[in-house]
Parts: structure tokens; sequence; C-alpha cells
């Protein structure tokens, strides 16, 4: 399946490395939110009177897989090639940035000859704030609200919500329907410390959305007062 995607040059020109010449160094993109990979493309192209080696070439994360021009390494003056990077958006969500670091024959080792760089931005459908929700041990069992907003054009609707602890109440409430919910969550006993995850299940058309977490954590005080 193919996407579309907006896809920005964000250094104009051509910019020179090694008798390759890169269109850009730096690219954006935005994936739809169904989208398991988005393919991102690097052109370049020996400029120089000689021939120029892709000695290699490390992406740094499984999330990325590369590929070069069917595996050519090797450029004549005058030969054009691409450097491409498929990202697997897995469970990201929000703007990734990666890069692909790549070293010429005959440079030094460190630094690359290159870096490629990769900004993804993946749509959250469902967004949710706070996605932890946190008391001190011993402090009042105060109740705590994680505010739910679509971000799809379309409707997406909260089908039930469930918690690992059982004395950790919680109440759904619809502000809008499809749109803003909110969850009110009460812990039962700050005594002691405990950890329950939040679950909620939606009925969004892109299946890596139908189900989202919260946590919900009984700790120890923080020293100072200070709560990251």
């Amino acid at each position: 399946m193919r996407y579309a995607l907006m896809l920005f040059a964000v250094l104009p020109g051509f910019l020179h490395a090694a008798g390759l010449t890169f269109e850009n160094l730096e690219q954006e993109v935005t994936a739809p939110a169904d989208a398991a990979t988005v393919t991102i493309d690097f052109p370049f192209k020996n400029e120089s009177d000689k021939p120029v080696s892709i000695q290699k070439y490390d992406a740094g994360c499984t999330c990325i897989a590369v590929q070069i021009s069917d595996g050519k390494l090797r450029y004549e003056p005058g030969e054009s090639g691409v450097i491409r990077a498929v990202f697997s958006t897995g469970n990201y969500m929000g703007t990734i940035e990666r890069s692909v670091a790549v070293w010429f024959e005959g440079d030094a080792t460190a630094p690359p000859s290159r870096h490629l760089k990769v900004r993804v931005n993946i749509p959250m459908l469902v967004e949710m704030e706070p996605r932890t929700l946190k008391w001190d041990i011993g402090a009042p069992p105060e109740p705590q609200t994680i505010t739910i907003l679509m971000r799809d054009k379309d409707p997406i609707r909260v089908l039930s919500v469930s918690s690992t602890l059982d004395d950790m109440k919680h109440e759904l409430r619809t502000v809008e329907e499809g749109r803003h919910y909110e969850i009110v969550v009460t812990p039962g006993s700050t005594a002691a410390a405990g950890l329950g995850i939040i679950r909620i299940e939606t009925d969004c058309k892109v299946p890596r959305f139908r189900i989202s977490q919260a946590f919900a954590v009984v700790r120890n005080a923080v020293p100072g007062g200070v709560r990251p």
C-alpha cells in the first residue's frame, strides 16, 4: 500500500559530501495514522571527477531499514542514486527524530561522512492527558482526572474502561460524544505503594488506537515536593 506523505525539504539546495551531492540532509514527513511504514528518500549524485564508494551505513535503530539503490555502493562520475530510509511506525506516536550515519570510502571513521536526519510526525488519534496519575503514600486518596480527546476527523467512541486494581475506582464521563471524554480515578487506599493500569477500549477504525493505556501510581513521597 502506498501512502501520500507530506514531505518537506528542511535544508534546500544541494549539499556536498565526499564527491556526492545530496539534495537534502534533513527531511520531515507526516504519516497517515494507519501507516505501518514511512519511506523517506535521499537522492544524491556523484558530481566529482572520481568514483565514490559508500563504505557502510548505520541507522542506529531497529525501527529504520536502510536501502541504497538496489545495493549499488560505487558511483562513477555523473551517476545518481538514492539512500532510502524505511521507518516502521510500530507503537510510536508524536514526533520521532532519527538519523542514518553514512561513511564514504577513504573518510575517517569518526565522525561519519554524513548524517541523514529524519523527522517523522505520527498523528495521535486518541490523546490522553495525563497518562500517569500519581498519589503519595499516605496522602488523601483524592480523585484525579484523565482527559481524552479524539483527534480524528470521524468520531471515536470509548467502549469500555477497566483497571488492573480492584480498589482503583474509575468513572467514565462523556463531555462530547465521540470527541471528548474524562476518566475520574480514585484509589481505594494510599497506604502502600501500587501500580494500576487503566485500559481504554475505543471503536477507532485504526487498529493501533483501539486500545490505549494510562497508569495510576501510589508511590513514596518525592523529597522537597518535586513531582516529576
